[in-house]
């Protein structure tokens, strides 16, 4: 049986399976869910035990970004669900990360580190720990997003309007 330390005491709780983390949160959008998607997710997956997902509700999205998600939230939220590497999802209503923390008590945060060095992401590991959560930046997967998703739909139907 393994011997349980306290994060107080300066350890990092690991797992039977040899996982770093028990609980890992991770947040997104998830829409046009394409690849770069899937890889955070995997990769959250393998340094926790427990995978816990926000998914940005169309409100959240329509507020901080100023425009609605292509596929709307409850189908985001079902899509996401369905992956394998996620054990839990829950809805992303805010961007207080603390709040989430404090409802789900996850030992780590996860996000893609195209974020890594910003002032809002160097705030939150100065919150973060202060409670003992480590935040991990995963490898951003070059060359796609939904962004880009979608201007080439567009481009596609562009093309398909002249052709017809």
């Amino acid at each position: 049986m393994e011997a349980v330390l306290r994060k107080s005491q300066g350890a990092k709780i690991v797992g039977l399976s040899g996982k770093k983390y028990n609980v890992g949160y991770t947040t997104g959008v998830f829409d046009l869910f394409h690849i770069g998607h899937l890889n955070i997710l995997r990769r959250a997956k393998e340094n926790c035990e427990y995978l816990i997902v926000g998914v940005s509700t169309d409100q959240l999205v329509l507020e901080y970004k100023q425009k609605r998600p292509v596929i709307e939230y409850r189908e985001r939220i079902e899509i996401v669900k369905s992956i394998r590497y996620v054990d839990q999802v829950v809805a992303q209503k805010n961007m207080e990360k603390m709040e989430a923390w404090q409802q789900l008590r996850f030992d780590v945060m996860f996000h893609g580190d195209d974020w890594k060095g910003s002032a809002l992401y160097k705030h939150y590991q100065e919150l973060f720990s202060a409670v003992g959560v480590d935040i991990v930046f995963l490898p951003h997967t070059a060359g796609t997003s939904s962004t880009e998703l979608a201007k080439k739909l567009c481009n596609f139907n562009a093309i398909v309007r002249n052709e017809g």
